[in-house]
């Protein structure tokens, strides 16, 4: 059986060529909302809560997977440290989805700014004036509030009552959240930057996918700010940037 950790839009694009010649799939999501996307899919087994170490071991285990592709999003660093040991455990091949950076392209831009963890934000911001635009997601926000910038900062995150019980929790204000799922337009990007009157915006190098390239450009167009969190850098035997590439290496080796 195949094997796969989705945690990226392409999960569905993975999923749909492997229906070309297999069904023989087992599909773990961290959200039941993740599997929903993949209902039209055909595949043997779903499961839809996070799994740790020993949950996918089990996972490899029970359902005799012999290979498994890990899609999950480029973030998802403890999902891809556990799913590289749980196929060492077992001795199956690890396959890696990767989506390809996008900021390097925009290294000259003389506003961007790259810092490896986001306790480095507030050393680089701490003398910036004006409102931040923080597109780094729920999870993120103790990490944000915890800087205690002075600056006002609005959240965009996705409109889930989870999420937006987070936020209150937290203490943020209603008129500093945006409620909105990605990936967001270039456009609209740039309307919400206006809008609140944004000198900085904070995001992952999510890939194109993710909506990244989107907000570099509003960010370099209206002359604001770009704070990136840098992906940690992990070192894969075998790693794919490309759907199509990984579905032939899977159909090649099982």
């Amino acid at each position: 059986m195949i094997g796969l950790i989705l945690g990226t839009s392409e999960g569905k694009k993975i999923v749909s060529l492997l229906n070309e010649f297999t069904d023989d799939i087992f599909i773990s999501t961290a959200t039941h909302y993740g599997g929903q996307l993949l209902e039209k899919y055909k595949y043997k087994k779903l499961n839809t809560r996070p799994l740790d170490l020993e949950g996918i071991i089990k996972v490899i285990e029970d359902n005799e997977i012999n290979i498994l592709v890990d899609a999950s999003h480029p973030y998802a660093l403890e999902v891809t440290e556990n799913a590289m040991e749980a196929c060492r455990v077992c001795n199956i091949e690890y396959i890696r989805y990767e989506r390809p950076s996008v900021s390097s392209k925009y290294k000259e831009y003389e506003k961007l700014i790259e810092v490896e963890e986001y306790e480095d934000i507030y050393e680089k911001l701490k003398n910036v004036e004006g409102n931040i635009l923080n597109t780094t997601g729920s999870r993120n926000l103790k990490k944000i509030l915890n800087l205690n910038l002075t600056n006002r900062i609005i959240h965009r995150v996705l409109p889930s009552l989870k999420v937006m019980n987070e936020c209150f929790k937290a203490g943020i204000d209603i008129e500093d959240v945006i409620a909105i799922k990605g990936p967001i337009s270039y456009e609209l990007n740039c309307s919400f930057i206006r809008e609140y009157n944004a000198k900085v915006i904070m995001m992952k190098d999510s890939g194109v996918q993710g909506g990244t390239e989107e907000k570099l450009k509003a960010a370099v167009d209206l002359g604001i700010y770009a704070v990136i969190i840098k992906r940690k850098t992990i070192k894969y035997d075998n790693v794919f940037c490309n759907e199509e590439d990984i579905v032939f290496h899977v159909k090649e080796n099982i």
